[in-house]
């Protein structure tokens, strides 16, 4: 059983929090490109998802899941409509809003994004140094009790070339939730990893995830993973068809 690694997180939810909508999507669109190379790629979006929920995002490849994450991460700026994440209107957002959006985040991707001269615990530390409110020896023990967690407690001072897919995953996995993000963005986290690895690296998200009260939105293709999911939505050829909550809707 793993234990709360920070108590006092889920018990400053408010009940506001808690039913609120934590990411809202209100007809969104956007487009790369500019003049004769302008292209849409997302269409008339809306989405509501709620704190503490998984929501997994399904479609076929270029159908605007990841361009859609990485919106709502503040990669990128959205151009037209609403996105509002945390409150905060993303819509227009200048980079420093988007910086600050940012801070509220944990991501994790497919290529795990692992710094190859780091150890374990130092990546793992990166995802604390924007938050300079927490002094280095408390990163240190923070990061070294959540690679404990995600069952690397013996792998601390590896290096990323010392590990295999799934423990680096896990590494990438303690680093996005070891500054209790409220959101955690995940884009094909599965992708390169064997059925069991997958499998444990899913459950050990959904675990960890639960028990901080955070929401997670995943993109994946795998389909062996969808049990974890609260709701799943799916997208094609950057439409919305179904929002997991009613029956598919209707692109016009």
């Amino acid at each position: 059983m793993i234990n709360d690694i920070d108590t006092t997180f889920s018990a400053s939810l408010s009940v506001e929090q808690t039913t609120n909508a934590v990411i809202s999507i209100q007809n969104l669109d956007h487009y790369f490109g500019h003049g004769q190379l302008k292209k849409q790629v997302l269409f008339d979006i809306s989405l509501e998802i709620n704190a503490g929920e998984i929501i997994i995002m399904t479609g076929p490849s270029g159908s605007g899941k990841t361009t859609l994450l990485t919106l709502v991460g503040g990669l990128r700026s959205a151009q037209s409509g609403s996105l509002q994440v945390l409150g905060e209107e993303l819509c227009g957002a200048s980079k420093r809003k988007l910086t600050q959006a940012r801070r509220q985040h944990g991501y994790i991707f497919q290529a795990h994004n692992l710094h190859a001269s780091l150890t374990a615990l130092q990546n793992v530390k990166m995802g604390l140094e924007l938050h300079s409110r927490i002094s280095l020896q408390e990163m240190k023990t923070r990061s070294a009790e959540m690679l404990e967690l995600v069952g690397l407690g013996n792998r601390v001072n590896y290096y990323p070339d010392d590990l295999s897919g799934g423990q680096k995953q896990r590494v990438a996995i303690a680093r996005a939730l070891v500054s209790h993000p409220k959101i955690v963005l995940a884009d094909e986290p599965t992708a390169a990893l064997d059925s069991k690895s997958g499998r444990d690296v899913v459950n050990l998200m959904q675990q960890l995830a639960k028990e901080q009260g955070c929401t997670i939105l995943l993109v994946t293709h795998d389909n062996r993973i969808l049990d974890i999911a609260d709701r799943i939505v799916h997208m094609e050829d950057g439409h919305l068809i179904s929002d997991g909550v009613d029956a598919p809707m209707q692109v016009h």
